[in-house]
């Protein structure tokens, strides 16, 4: 049974190998130099600093989630994991916490895109590029 609890600062380079191995296994539209500039980020600055949820599996880390308010900011499952029902099991203890949602997806990555809408999300708009002005639209989207 998948365990959730919050994240801890020993925690961040595990949260950087899921989050690396789920951006190759799902983000295919990303440059090579935008992976790159991208993974610093992560890596550096917001999975040290920024308050997670952590999904365990056998007492494992097999995934993480972001949240601003009522916003997911992050949701990466390690690929190996993937299936397993460890997306919706976050999306689900997010909604408790704050009830309705809303995410930005990358509009290029329909899996996530898929997933999303199967959690009852649905696109309320649109960005030509991503928050970086980076050339990935983002697909605005709110839980109903």
């Amino acid at each position: 049974m998948p365990t959730i609890r919050p994240s801890g600062p020993a925690d961040a380079a595990v949260l950087a190998d899921i989050w690396r191995a789920s951006v190759r296994a799902t983000h295919d539209f990303l440059s090579e130099a935008h992976f790159t500039e991208i993974e610093a980020l992560v890596a550096d600055q917001y999975l040290p600093q920024a308050p997670l949820w952590v999904i365990e599996v056998d007492g494992s880390p097999a995934g993480f989630m972001g949240l601003s308010g009522a916003h997911v900011d992050a949701l990466f499952i390690d690929p190996r994991r993937r299936a397993q029902g460890l997306g919706r099991s976050m999306i689900a203890h997010a909604a408790r916490l704050e009830g309705k949602l809303t995410v930005d997806v990358n509009e290029q990555n329909p899996q996530a895109v898929g997933f999303y809408e199967r959690m009852g999300f649905r696109q309320t708009g649109r960005s030509p590029q991503d928050d970086a002005g980076r050339p990935y639209p983002l697909l605005h989207m709110r839980q109903e």
